[in-house]
């Protein structure tokens, strides 16, 4: 039985390693980025960005307007004035006009509903998704990118970004697309942005994605600190009878 139960650990242990191991090989070569639910301010700009590029042709149907408003501290009145350009109660969902039809027509698929998107493929992958986009004449909207190739999305931020070109397809096609290695994009033409002004875009925009993926997650975070609190108050207690019960036998 003994023997049993070691050779059962020691598998249970191996497969943890390869799997830690086969994670980091996959997400090695994107870049990576913190994720802070905890900054409001950049959950707020996050939900700005992505309501006013994404929401047009991209729903968002699992996250409704006044919960938004509730987690993120933004009053009704904000909400209907400055985030709701197609919605008529704040207790809508963010859902989209355009037809289905419609987007296989315009983009040859239909775009996908960016509620889960950030538990789907991570906040290292979106990150890196926004930061390398570049000129690619072959493309149906003129744009390509290195860690989602013939993407049929055009790059909606390109106004703030600017214009990138590859600096050598050779050096690129070599190792397949390797989006760690920044070389390999050349910013030609400058956008409204600065490059570390667009960065941070990037990252309050994939905040405000992850955040979207699990709302809760904000509440549990606070709850979890009292609960910690609370078993360790009754560790305690339980630790002193523990004494008290047995000081008569030792």
């Amino acid at each position: 039985m003994k023997v049993y139960k070691l050779l059962n650990n020691i598998m249970l242990m191996l497969f943890f390693m390869f799997s830690v191991e086969a994670f980091a090989t996959s997400s090695s070569k994107l870049r990576h980025m913190k994720v802070d639910l905890s900054d409001q301010q950049s959950l707020q700009r996050g939900a700005k960005i992505f309501i006013n590029y994404c929401l047009s042709c991209h729903s968002a149907e699992y996250m409704r307007y006044n919960r938004m408003g509730q987690d993120l501290s933004i009053s009704g009145d904000v909400l209907k004035e400055n985030l709701m350009f197609g919605a008529e109660k704040v207790g809508d969902v963010m859902s989209i006009s355009m037809r289905q039809e419609d987007s296989i027509n315009y983009f040859g698929v239909i775009p996908p509903d960016l509620s889960v998107i950030a538990r789907s493929h991570g906040a290292d992958w979106l990150y890196t998704y926004f930061q390398t986009f570049y000129k690619d004449d072959s493309r149906p909207f003129g744009v390509n990118n290195l860690v989602y190739k013939d993407t049929a999305m055009p790059h909606v931020l390109w106004e703030l970004q600017g214009e990138q070109h590859l600096v050598s397809k050779e050096s690129v096609a070599a190792v397949y697309y390797d989006p760690s290695y920044s070389d390999f994009l050349e910013l030609v033409s400058p956008g409204r942005l600065t490059e570390k002004e667009y960065d941070r875009t990037v990252r309050d925009l994939v905040n405000y994605l992850v955040y979207m993926g699990e709302p809760i997650k904000l509440k549990r975070t606070k709850i979890g600190v009292w609960v910690m609190l609370y078993l360790f108050i009754l560790l305690l207690i339980a630790y002193m009878l523990k004494k008290d019960y047995w000081k008569d036998i030792h």
